[in-house]
């Protein structure tokens, strides 16, 4: 969809994020433009349609950032006394005459303009960083922590700024992701952690106590290399935490797009593993991890799907080019995406270009499904949809010790199944109980050392 189809007559898009109605299992992406937030029903993502825009707080902005939480969108933006918006997604169920000018359902003061936005759905607590002024401003640019758990009636929990971190030394985020932590540290299990991408370091802290949040440790690497540590996300078992830096290639300290992986394992002493580096001197931007893939958007290079199995040897395997003029290092081109969707659809917000909807090759394994040498491999469930229990009918091309692993429509793991050796060319049916999932649409992916496999599967209740 085009700037013009967005209702953008000035202006470009910035970031994106998505919804799926739980109720009707129609899928939107919700756009950030300078003038407000668009929201696109993709049901059909052949043919994308506006629903209606949520205007601007106050002024318009290149900068804009949206997160979801119980069926309500949180907006925040870099103009000038914007707060965080608050808009309840089910009014979308019904629109017949579009696109529909919203207000939004409630606006929370305590900050003013703030750079980007995270809300950790298990906590229900929101995470705004970057910000400034508003009623309590005393919070400063680190981050200002807001209790959603009623979306409605946004209330403010409490402050953490990583001493010494940003370009100032103020604590200053420029984003952040917030677990309840679940990986192989075992000293901080079941604790509320955020990493913090804060221009100069990445911070990790405990905000477990809204009241008196404390920080771990930071992850630093050399100043030679450091311009601007941007943002990052966790793999899904907690274990490493993948971070761009955005001036690093503009300023010509790597030649190619150069994404850090860090070892996380003890969060206490954090080391740089390796780095990946991509096919071009592109800027590298935002970055989600879906099970062992992780999409970036890589602004003037378009959006690159790597794989992370060998976390030592990430290996691009799809991609798509929304800037196909130049793959410069340079600020147009794909700003953010969200792969979290069940269909398995991919948004891309493009600056200056609009909304693309993509789906990667997900039914690809890393051998070729069509093996020369052997019999193919191939996944199959049985029934699908169903209530409780299935069959993931599998065969494989050769011998393989596998996990089945099923994650929801936010990329978590909630099933996890092996690993099983299974033999070459012989199906084998493995059960996949899913009597304790609400009713939705899931990913199943069986994964080994040869061998990737991902099916969507549908919970009925």
């Amino acid at each position: 969809m085009s700037k013009a189809e967005l209702g953008v007559a000035e202006g470009s898009l910035n970031d994106v994020w998505g919804w799926t109605d739980s109720q009707t299992g129609k899928e939107y992406a919700l756009v950030g433009l300078s003038s407000g937030t668009g929201f696109v029903d993709i049901s059909d993502p052949e043919a994308p349609w506006l629903v209606g825009t949520l205007p601007t707080q106050t002024l318009q902005s290149s900068w804009r950032d949206i997160k979801v939480y119980r069926d309500h969108a949180l907006v925040v933006s870099e103009a000038s006394g914007h707060g965080i918006q608050v808009f309840d997604l089910t009014q979308l169920r019904n629109v017949t005459v579009k696109p529909v000018t919203f207000s939004p359902t409630a606006v929370y003061t305590g900050v003013g303009s703030s750079h980007n936005i995270f809300v950790n759905e298990e906590s229900g607590f929101a995470y705004a960083v970057g910000s400034r002024g508003g009623d309590l401003a005393n919070c400063g640019p680190g981050l200002h922590i807001v209790d959603v758990r009623t979306p409605e009636q946004p209330t403010f929990a409490g402050c953490f700024a990583h001493a010494g971190t940003g370009r100032a030394g103020s604590g200053y985020s420029h984003d952040v992701q917030c677990v309840i932590y679940d990986g192989p540290d075992t000293d901080h299990t079941g604790r509320e952690i955020c990493f913090g991408s804060n221009e100069t370091a990445i911070s990790i802290a405990d905000v477990t106590d809204k009241q008196a949040p404390f920080a771990i440790s930071l992850a630093t690497y050399p100043i030679s290399q450091n311009t601007y540590v941007h943002q990052g996300w966790l793999t899904e078992d907690h274990r490493y935490f993948l971070q761009n830096d955005e001036l690093d290639e503009r300023n010509g300290l790597v030649s190619l797009t150069t994404t850090r992986i860090w070892d996380v394992a003890d969060l206490d002493a954090p080391f740089l593993l390796t780095t990946y580096e991509g096919p071009s001197g592109a800027i590298d931007h935002n970055l989600y991890v879906l099970g062992s893939w992780v999409y970036m958007a890589n602004y003037q290079s378009g959006l690159r799907v790597v794989d992370l199995t060998d976390i030592l040897n990430p290996r691009e395997i799809a991609f798509f080019d929304t800037f196909p003029s130049s793959d410069a290092a340079g600020f147009s081109g794909a700003w953010s995406t969200y792969p979290y969707f069940a269909s398995g659809s991919v948004l891309i917000s493009s600056i200056g270009e609009g909304l693309f909807v993509v789906r990667p090759p997900l039914n690809k394994t890393n051998v070729d499904d069509e093996d020369p040498n052997g019999p193919a491999a191939s996944l199959n469930i049985f029934p699908n949809p169903f209530a409780d229990v299935a069959l993931a009918a599998l065969r494989l091309s050769e011998p393989d010790e596998i996990r089945a692993t099923v994650y929801d429509i936010l990329g978590r793991r909630v099933i996890e199944v092996g690993p099983i050796r299974l033999p070459q060319g012989v199906t084998r049916g493995i059960p996949i109980d899913a009597a304790g999932l609400p009713a939705g649409r899931y990913v199943l992916r069986v994964s080994g050392s040869s061998t990737i496999l991902t099916r969507l599967i549908t919970v009925v209740k």
